[in-house]
């Protein structure tokens, strides 16, 4: 599994830093990264800010054991592997709970959106003074 990470982590950093590249390229202010193993590869620091996507634990198992090909076994060993998630939680700058419906997650991802938005606009604004 090591070896797999030493191959496959600086292709994904490779990939991160040409989109980002690409999102001040075109103008976007705001670009979100999808990065499951964040405090894992300690690329939290690489970020302006971190939210963390989280449901309670058996809901988290439960949706996980729920996939094709998925294993508690599998699963377990996966647990083993990453940050847990009260620790991921106290970590990040905002959290979304997924325990709820799809439409509150929605909504509040929705209010998380605007409000680093207009964070953006903000900041971008008092760096053009």
């Amino acid at each position: 599994m090591k070896q797999l990470e030493e191959i496959v982590h600086p292709l994904v950093e490779e990939e991160r830093i040409n989109f980002l590249r690409g999102s001040k390229r075109d103008g976007r202010r705001l670009v979100v990264l999808d990065m499951p193993l964040l405090f894992e590869t300690k690329a939290e620091c690489k970020v302006d800010a971190v939210a963390v996507v989280s449901a309670g634990a058996e809901a988290q198992r439960q949706r996980v054991l729920d996939r094709p090909g998925m294993t508690e076994e599998k699963f377990n060993h996966i647990l083993s592997r990453q940050v847990p998630d009260e620790e991921k939680r106290s970590r990040a700058d905002y959290v979304i709970d997924t325990s709820t419906s799809l439409e509150q997650t929605e909504a509040e991802v929705d209010s998380l959106i605007n409000k680093l938005a207009d964070l953006s606009c903000r900041v971008a604004g008092s760096l053009d003074s």
